[in-house]
């Protein structure tokens, strides 16, 4: 069981370094082995992970250096590989556009992903954390469907390739440098991942966000998005809680047009959530 959580704020002047700090605080009964935060500031990441409690990790020199609208964080209790730092996430890799992955759960086939990596893909494998097949398997999957002009859909499908080829249970959040946050929920929704909304600081009013939309197209940068483990982390940091993001499906934020879509990424998704994720 990790904690995990993604924010992105339309205005580009405002950081997220204190938002994302408070909000793994209030998950850190989740993982208590090592912390992590990665912003994004114009396409200049800053990462800060360690081993040990969120309050230990961040220290005010930290989180000074941690600036952007856009960040990932992330709270580890080890159940997979071990508890060097080395695998504390947020976990990065930088082709295509930079990216980041931050990840709740586990993969029961490993070995044949490692091997998959290794020898299909020509993906660098550098330690034991299943977290670290996520992300280059989405990775692989991205540069594959970039074919389309449309980044929503070749997102999706890399998403798609990740649920088809990976097995087990997990929770997922992407920060696509320069393009967006993705979260994602294994087909039969073992992980919990909750999602909510506010209105920006660069708003006018704007009416509540529909419950269940495939495009919220009407945001136009109106709004700040939030993705968490939990909806305590939603509810401290003052967003509207949406609903749970649904077994199989994903969602796409595009920090490009402040715009968030979302799909079902697999054929035959079930509702099947760990109870122990909601003790």
């Amino acid at each position: 069981m990790c904690g995990i959580i993604a924010l992105l704020l339309a205005n580009e002047d405002e950081f997220v370094n204190q938002m994302l700090f408070d909000g793994l605080t209030v998950l850190q009964h989740r993982g208590q082995d090592a912390a992590g935060i990665v912003t994004s500031e114009r396409r200049r990441l800053h990462l800060r992970k360690d081993n040990g409690l969120v309050k230990d990790v961040f220290q005010t020199r930290h989180m000074m250096e941690l600036r952007g609208n856009v960040g990932l964080g992330h709270v580890r209790y080890p159940t997979a590989g071990s508890s060097s730092c080395a695998e504390a996430q947020p976990l990065y890799t930088n082709y295509p556009h930079g990216i980041c992955v931050a990840h709740n759960g586990n993969l029961v086939n490993t070995p044949e992903l490692e091997e998959m990596c290794r020898t299909k893909l020509n993906r660098h494998v550098n330690t034991d954390s299943d977290s670290e097949l996520l992300l280059n398997i989405f990775a692989t999957n991205l540069v594959t469907a970039s074919d389309s002009e449309d980044m929503v859909d070749t997102v999706f499908s890399a998403v798609q390739a990740v649920m088809s080829t990976c097995k087990g249970g997990y929770a997922g959040l992407y920060l696509i440098n320069g393009v967006g946050l993705v979260g994602f929920r294994d087909p039969h929704g073992i992980r919990p991942l909750v999602f909510g909304t506010r209105k920006s600081s660069l708003a006018a009013p704007v009416s509540a966000v529909p419950a269940t939309p495939a495009k919220m197209n009407n945001a136009k940068g109106r709004l700040d998005y939030a993705l968490s483990s939990e909806s305590v982390a939603i509810d401290t940091l003052g967003f509207n809680l949406v609903r749970d993001v649904k077994a199989g499906e994903a969602i796409f934020i595009d920090m490009r047009t402040g715009d968030c879509h979302t799909r079902i990424c697999h054929n035959e998704p079930s509702l099947a959530p760990c109870i122990f994720e909601y003790v």
